[in-house]
């Protein structure tokens, strides 16, 4: 189809291809030539395209015209459903400022580069996340400020010296901003560190409540942990404390740290947690009612319950019984210096959890019964048949359950051996 310029010779000109035309302009400049504009309505809104020469402005308007020859005839064969579509797609296109055309020739393009149309939305979602607007801030400086929140939250001192030892490890080996680590750093660092795996995954755990509190104030774009390895830990057996090293480590406590024995008892006869027995108050021990009320602010599962003091626990208790306060005056390094020195002075290797995991073993051994053991001790059923069933004998709770201060004949002396 030949373009048929406007048989006038004064300006503009026309091109027409069919019914459609196709305006072409001169216009003098400052110094006294001409510039040439093709009215161009391709993307809905008219602007002007400037050629240096008429040829070249007909030559455009030509091709312009022919394009919007087509588009014209497409318009008109057009099926009501694709009317519809099209009126739809510009309505979307409109609260956005595009016009069709532009906006076709860029998904084109993309779906081009990514190779399908998900995969342009997944690629525009994880630009939108790498490039969110965030405050450039130091690890160290981030770590600190998220110890400041914990501690004027109430965290437990336990969690606190944990939090802290843990990331003050990371940020003086990770001297850069929040919001530039990777998970690839994160791992390497991880990986590079040789932890058993349950320090592992502590740390771990610690790194993404750092990286979650970085996400929630700005200082990290998302949470890289997210995507650093997990690692099944592999539980050894369970250690446990015999009656006849127990009744040493009581006898240390009594002679060279009594402010620690009471939280040495708690321990191996009421099964609390060191964290719990941390936040104790004596208030909470009812020896006349013969119960400890572990409170929901003091316990790990934030779960009130009730534990039964046992005959020899009141016994061990019972000088206390007029003490107000913590049961744990001492402070959390403290508390674990004073239960190392115990254990030496006692000539007793200290096992980790021991004593929880004694009055765990013990007790189930005696009554048997696995959920009232687990309401006792805080956790699950399940756990206490997994880690805890047959690992002693009755014979032997008998035994751990009659370690007192005194000498009848039916108890324990404090100098047996296992």
């Amino acid at each position: 189809m030949k373009a048929t310029p406007s048989r006038k010779s004064d300006w503009p000109k026309k091109v027409r291809v069919g019914r459609t035309s196709v305006s072409v302009y001169r216009r003098q400049n400052t110094v006294g030539n001409f510039n040439f504009m093709v009215a161009n309505y391709a993307d809905g809104e008219r602007r002007f395209d400037s050629y240096a020469s008429e040829t070249d402005a007909m030559e455009a308007a030509l091709r312009l015209a022919r394009q919007l020859s087509e588009r014209d005839v497409m318009t008109a064969s057009m099926t009501r459903e694709q009317a519809v579509e099209f009126a739809a797609a510009m309505q979307s296109l409109k609260p956005l400022g595009l016009s069709l055309s532009p906006a076709i020739a860029t998904l084109a393009e993309a779906v081009k580069i990514v190779g399908d149309l998900p995969g342009v939305i997944a690629a525009a979602k994880f630009y939108a996340v790498r490039h969110k607007r965030t405050t450039a801030k130091l690890v160290k400086d981030v770590v600190a400020e998220l110890l400041a929140i914990k501690e004027s939250r109430g965290a437990s001192p336990y969690y606190i010296h944990d939090l802290r030892i843990r990331l003050n490890r990371f940020a003086d080996d990770c001297c850069k901003h929040c919001c530039n680590v990777t998970t690839s750093e994160l791992q390497e660092w991880l990986d590079t560190q040789k932890f058993s795996s349950q320090s592992y995954m502590d740390y771990r755990r610690r790194l993404s409540t750092l990286f979650k509190f970085a996400v929630a104030r700005g200082y990290a774009s998302d949470n890289p942990v997210e995507g650093v390895e997990k690692i099944k830990v592999r539980n050894g057996d369970v250690g446990i404390f015999t009656p006849g090293e127990m009744a040493k480590l009581l006898e240390a406590a009594r002679q060279n740290y009594p402010d620690f024995l009471p939280a040495l008892a708690i321990g191996g006869f009421a099964g609390l947690r060191s964290a719990e027995i941390e936040r104790l108050a004596w208030s909470d021990i009812h020896l006349a009612e013969r119960h400890i009320v572990v409170g929901a602010a003091k316990a790990k599962t934030a779960s009130r319950r009730i534990v039964p003091i046992s005959d020899n626990l009141a016994v061990w208790l019972a000088p206390y019984a007029a003490k107000q306060g913590k049961v744990w005056p001492g402070t959390h390094e403290a508390f674990y210096e004073t239960q190392s020195d115990t254990a030496a002075a006692a000539g007793v290797k200290w096992k980790s959890n021991a004593l929880r995991h004694s009055y765990v073993s013990y007790r189930f051994a005696k009554i048997g019964d696995a959920g009232r053991v687990a309401g006792e001790c805080g956790n699950s059923p399940a756990i206490i048949h997994r880690h805890y069933k047959e690992l002693v004998k009755p014979t032997d709770a008998e035994r751990w359950f009659a370690v007192k201060p005194e000498t009848p004949a039916n108890v324990v002396v404090m100098a047996a051996t296992a």
